[in-house]
């Protein structure tokens, strides 16, 4: 193979890729706008809103939870910069869903692959959770500090930065 053949098969690859995930990511936008607008998304926060409270975040970060815990990162991610943009989640909110679903991402599909495989699918699935559970926990005690000290770390860079010009 040549590099025009590998770069024809990359850029095909891509395009292919964007394209698929565009098909659902699309789709689960309109959903959520559906969802949002005759109160569906209230509805199912109010089932989760255990989980939101154990972990400190909003209600509003329970819908980007699920998809992401269900579709997986590249799914969970265009709902959770939708989230974002609409002003819906905090900073904190963002960086809690991102350390739970970082290890607990699409955690039905990956888990019936391994077990395909012939891993054992119930110690998958609970080391995963446990470890996502408990990463996110000790995080969300902390996050507040975390999130305020790095604000403050990058003020001071600014002004250190803006009295050296």
């Amino acid at each position: 193979m040549n590099f025009i053949d590998i770069f024809i098969e990359a850029a095909s690859g891509s395009i292919n890729s964007v394209f698929n995930i565009a098909l659902i990511v699309i789709p689960l936008m309109i959903v959520m706008q559906v969802a949002k607008d005759y109160k569906v998304l209230d509805y199912i926060s109010g089932f989760l809103k255990p989980i939101t409270n154990f972990f400190n975040m909003s209600q509003e970060s329970a819908f980007p939870l699920l998809i992401g815990l269900t579709f997986g990162l590249s799914y969970g991610a265009g709902v959770i910069i939708q989230s974002s943009k609409e002003g819906n989640l905090s900073k904190k909110d963002l960086v809690l869903l991102i350390v739970f679903l970082a290890s607990c991402h699409a955690i039905f599909e990956d888990t019936l692959i391994f077990v395909a495989v012939g891993a054992n699918g119930w110690i998958l699935f609970a080391a995963r959770l446990f470890a996502a559970i408990l990463v996110t926990y000790l995080i969300s005690r902390r996050a507040d500090k975390i999130l305020d000290l790095n604000e403050l770390q990058i003020k001071k860079e600014a002004i250190k930065q803006k009295q050296s010009n």
